[in-house]
């Protein structure tokens, strides 16, 4: 027993000892011994060669609806607005009929509305060997079966260790490191320590999913004193974005394990957690953010405005705290490869470990960064039209559909004030077309 558990940990020591010298010490250097480049070239011929066999395993035609990207959607909308659509059914005045218009939209949200869709991991056109997600795919063949076999084996007994272990080192490298550095007294020297622990410890994090990030117009990166707003897909974005330079962070407050790393975070960088159901801890962003704004010498803090992870596919409405306070928006648009693996995270269906281990057995983790030119409210402009600028801006960025729904429908229900809104529009359409004139002039002659 003695010679076994000598064995186990001179393997332990030199498994250690590897991790640290091929990748550790380089993450933390910002340089790349080219292993991961040669990863990514094995990876994408693989998958490459995948997608030439399922297609040439593909005999008998496909429907056409399946053959469409799922981003169009199951069901094919006619987007003409109501206005026009009623008038063609009928001249100007109110008839029975106008129910079918309304009766449609109801039945088209029951099969497939735009925004609880946005809420589950986007389908894939082709297989990418890790989940059979694409609707079309049977077997094909015994070498493409071979394939995913050796894939699972490689992904769950070398990929899944080598990353775990990358990412117990960065977790704890951070916990350890912002905890020292919050014990020093406010300074340029705590600063400067507290950007090269935040720094570092992404590095290696980002290591340890395998991450290939693209950044592009790096000339647009955040400046000091600035409010740097991103669309939200998962909690890697901070990673992914600290990876390029260190930001002072705005959002909820967790539990468990990220809720660890928030504490401990916050005693070295002046980031804020608030509670979102907490009136005071709304209050006290505001404030925070109008004390940073004023001070051109911290860092950029960085929000997601949507306040929820979406599905990598669209951007959904921004909340119109961050723009109130003005000073300098810089917009970033973050978009994820889903060929490699799934960044989104489903906070109702997954917590963040079980999120986190999906991530280590994906084959890695692909997004194009780009940083857009700096942004500022113009005169006239409320805080809401300023939001939904950004949005737009973003959205057309990252080839993303842009959508006016507010991510909190992810876990309540539809306001009051939206059907309210449909019936309004209804009801102007009337006035405009004298309908409602014509009922009143007709009621009082009966």
């Amino acid at each position: 027993m003695e010679d076994v558990g000598s064995a186990v940990a001179w393997v332990g020591a030199v498994w250690l000892a590897l991790v640290l010298a091929l990748i550790v010490l380089p993450s933390a250097l910002g340089v790349s011994l080219g292993i991961s480049e040669a990863y990514m070239w094995v990876l994408v011929k693989t998958l490459e060669w995948a997608t030439i066999r399922i297609e040439k395993g593909v005999k008998k035609p496909q429907p056409q609806m399946l053959k469409s990207p799922a981003a169009n959607g199951i069901i094919e909308r006619d987007e003409t607005p109501m206005e026009k659509e009623i008038a063609h059914l009928h001249r100007v005045d109110f008839e029975f009929s106008d129910i079918f218009y309304f009766c449609r939209k109801g039945f088209e949200a029951i099969v497939e509305d735009e925004v609880t869709q946005r809420f589950s991991s986007e389908e894939l056109v082709s297989w990418n060997l890790l989940t059979r997600t694409n609707v079309n795919f049977h077997y094909i063949s015994l070498r493409l079966t071979v394939v995913w076999v050796i894939g699972v084996i490689v992904r769950y007994c070398f990929l899944l260790p080598l990353r775990f272990t990358l990412a117990a080192i960065g977790i704890t490298s951070m916990i350890v490191g912002t905890t020292m550095v919050g014990q020093l007294p406010n300074s340029s020297v705590k600063n400067y320590l507290s950007e090269v622990v935040h720094l570092t410890c992404s590095r290696i994090l980002v290591r340890a999913l395998s991450g290939t990030i693209h950044y592009h117009n790096k000339e647009n990166k955040p400046q000091k004193g600035g409010i740097c707003v991103a669309n939200h897909t998962s909690p890697i974005d901070a990673i992914i974005l600290t990876n390029d330079g260190c930001y002072a962070m705005v959002g909820q407050v967790h539990g468990g394990l990220m809720g660890v790393i928030q504490r401990a975070t916050v005693k070295a960088c002046p980031h804020v957690w608030f509670e979102r159901s907490e009136i005071k801890d709304r209050h006290l962003v505001t404030k925070r953010l109008r004390e940073h704004v004023a001070d051109k010498s911290k860092l950029p803090i960085l929000i997601f405005p949507e306040g929820t992870c979406i599905n990598n596919t669209s951007v959904m409405m921004f909340k119109k705290g961050s723009f109130e306070i003005g000073g300098t928006i810089y917009p970033v648009a973050i978009k994820y490869d889903p060929q490699f693996g799934d960044a989104f995270w489903n906070s109702s269906k997954y917590n963040i470990v079980s999120y986190l281990l999906r991530l280590m057995t994906s084959w890695a983790i692909v997004c194009n960064v780009w940083y857009m030119p700096p942004m500022v409210r113009k005169e006239g402009e409320d805080a809401v039209q300023f939001a939904n600028r950004v949005k737009s801006a973003i959205a057309r960025q990252g080839g993303l559909t842009e959508l006016p729904w507010d991510g909190g429908l992810k876990r309540a229900k539809v306001k009051d004030t939206f059907r309210e809104e449909q019936q309004k529009n209804y009801s102007k359409m009337l006035v405009r077309n004298g309908s409602i004139g014509s009922l009143s002039t007709g009621t009082e002659s009966d």
